[in-house]
């Protein structure tokens, strides 16, 4: 006897059923993926957006003790700020200033405190200069002085 209708019926329905199960996971792992990468772009998102700090010095008296001009960093965002010279860079006039000739007087500060940058007096001569500061997530502020 030969295969019947409802024979041929039933192979057709598991075949549906087969392929719409594969097309119903891949469907779950692209929706799964993109769900995990707007997540991974949204945290990226907020730090950034709660990254913020401003340079408070006065600038026409930069500080100079011991051999060192100081900058107040204020935090103004709203986490709180590891300060190392890993995290931040200092350009002066457009010049990178080399890590061993600055540092922090903390390594975090919280939202709303400061700290103080120290500058090298041998990396900044007299006269008009401009002071770039890039943090994390490549949030900078500038502020141009005068020694």
């Amino acid at each position: 006897m030969g295969f019947s209708l409802t024979g041929t019926h039933v192979v057709y329905f598991i075949a549906s059923v087969i392929i719409a199960s594969a097309v119903s996971g891949v469907l779950v792992a692209v929706t799964n993926n993109v769900n995990t990468s707007l997540s991974e772009t949204g945290d990226r998102v907020q730090t950034q957006l709660d990254t913020d700090f401003k340079i408070v010095n006065d600038p026409n008296n930069i500080p100079n003790i011991t051999g060192y001009y100081r900058f107040y960093i204020k935090n103004i965002g709203g986490r709180k700020l590891e300060t190392t010279n890993t995290t931040f860079n200092l350009f002066v006039d457009g010049e990178i200033i080399s890590t061993a000739k600055y540092n922090f007087s903390e390594e975090s500060i919280q939202v709303g405190d400061i700290t103080t940058i120290y500058v090298v007096n041998s990396e900044i001569s007299s006269g008009d200069h401009d002071l770039r500061v890039v943090g994390p997530q490549a949030v900078y502020d500038e502020f141009e002085f005068k020694i």
